[in-house]
């Protein structure tokens, strides 16, 4: 009678679980830089399913409120549930799994090489998604193949029973015919084995080369579900306006602004002004009675802690932040919304650099800088930023939430609230669209941006360098 496939696997790795605490000491850097990574990006308390768990030592150090972690083998997960008893471990075949639950996360852990059809897997873990849901697939780059079976023969490497050697190209296609979307592609361990500071700078700066990125030993596809917005219809938007002597422009905005979704809030937070801003916005109120309008007064000062005072109140699904200047038309809102319910984005960023502004738009000094500031933003984060200062930009108050839980992983580091919102983006591997928007001259009040005077623009260039610094920092070298 002959053995299955599954039996073989089953029985082969079943041989080699009592040697996998050898194989994890010997190569503990290694697992210790793949841990460090997911950490990053998997914060804790979150829903956590791994295939190809092995003895749990990724998901059980993940920490996460709940977790399932699968693997073939039996005594694999015999070994994870004395090790890490708060974890779900099942014993079945990650291509037979089935579950009714959803999960923030999943893990495809190294098993791409020896699943008999990919494309089948892939589709049915869309069941286990919402369309918040990232899935992390790890694998082995193809070019290592000769170093990793000469690591298996001298002991120094876990045997693995791989068939189908897959570059980073052939996953994100299995990705785009299974129905998800891509969010990026990062590269692990260029040197995998430690030698003191050598080990740090192959694998943080080297291995972080463009080209020379794509020699390292793993390779981590991170991806979404294609899936329409649920309940979209149901949906509605709140919009945050940060305000301060704006009296001018507050009745243009009120009746400019788009209805979107089930309903549309205005939320007015007004900083300190000194002309007739807060009578005309309770104007607005009286007024507009069919509109829900309200004002909030900044207590403390600052455009950043306007903004966050704005997002804390908003009670939308989506939340859209404008400025009040009129600078950028309202009704180009609709574009962000249309991102969001469509679900072409999560943190949709404005840019006034696409269409032609008019010259008088932007001081020449601050058109310069973001434009250098865009290019070094886009390579530091490995995603499209042209502007990243302007004042129009959206993203559900679920994920602003999340973001702010983590603040404390860069810092309470941003004046403006701009970082903040991108870095956390990029931490949490949000789908950033960028949307252009028109930029015409302020019609009424002052600029309060930087860029009307050298002095002004250093003070802004300084700004956007410790930006830039603490984005390298924790994206390219952490």
């Amino acid at each position: 009678m002959s053995v299955s496939n599954t039996d073989q696997l089953k029985n082969y790795y079943n041989q080699l679980a009592v040697k996998r605490r050898r194989y994890l000491n010997r190569n503990s850097y290694y697992h210790k830089s793949i841990l460090k990574f997911f950490r990053m990006v998997i914060p804790r308390g979150a829903s956590v399913l791994e295939l190809g768990c092995a003895t749990g030592d990724l998901i059980g150090k993940l920490e996460p409120a709940y977790g399932v972690g699968i693997d073939i083998s039996n005594m694999m997960i015999q070994l994870a549930s004395e090790k890490y008893p708060q974890i779900n471990f099942i014993c079945d075949d990650a291509e037979k799994f089935d579950t009714d639950k959803k999960f923030d996360y999943i893990i495809i852990s190294g098993i791409v090489g020896t699943v008999g059809n990919i494309q089948i897997l892939l589709e049915k873990a869309q069941k286990w998604m919402t369309t918040d849901t990232r899935v992390f697939i790890d694998f082995y780059n193809p070019l290592w193949y000769p170093l990793i079976k000469i690591g298996e023969k001298i002991g120094q490497k876990m045997p693995e029973k791989v068939k189908n050697w897959l570059s980073v190209d052939d996953i994100e296609n299995f990705m785009y015919i299974s129905g998800y979307q891509v969010i990026k592609r990062k590269y692990l361990m260029f040197f995998p084995k430690y030698i003191p500071l050598v080990s740090y700078i192959l694998n943080k700066f080297i291995g972080n080369l463009p080209v020379i990125r794509r020699l390292s030993l793993n390779s981590v596809v991170i991806a979404r579900p294609m899936k329409p917005k649920e309940d979209a219809t149901e949906k509605f938007c709140s919009v945050v306006i940060t305000c301060r002597d704006e009296e001018g422009n507050i009745e243009g905005l009120v009746t400019r602004i788009p209805k979107m979704g089930k309903k549309t809030e205005i939320i007015f937070v007004e900083g300190h002004s000194r002309d007739n801003t807060v009578g005309k916005i309770q104007e607005m109120i009286a007024k507009y009675p069919d509109k829900d309008i309200k004002m909030l007064k900044q207590k403390g000062i600052g455009q950043g802690d306007a903004f966050r005072y704005g997002y804390d109140e908003a009670k939308g699904d989506f939340v859209i932040w404008l400025e009040a200047d009129l600078t950028t038309p309202p009704e180009e809102a609709i574009h962000f919304w249309e991102a969001y319910i469509n679900n072409t984005g999560e943190y949709v960023n404005g840019s006034r650099f696409i269409y032609k502004m008019e010259k008088s738009a932007m001081p020449l000094f601050n058109f310069l800088g973001n434009r250098f500031f865009g290019i070094l933003f886009t390579s530091l984060l490995k995603q499209r930023f042209t502007d990243t200062l302007c004042g129009f930009k959206g993203i559900s108050k679920k994920n602003y939430i999340k973001i702010r839980q983590q603040i404390d992983y860069f810092g309470d580091f941003d004046p403006f609230g701009d970082f903040e919102l991108i870095f956390g983006a990029i931490k949490n591997n949000l789908k950033v669209a960028e949307i252009p928007v028109h930029y015409h001259p302020r019609q009424y009040g002052e600029s309060k941006a930087y860029g009307q005077s050298f002095f002004s623009f250093m003070k802004h260039a300084m700004l956007l360098l410790r930006m830039s610094f603490i984005a390298f920092r924790k994206f390219i070298i952490s």
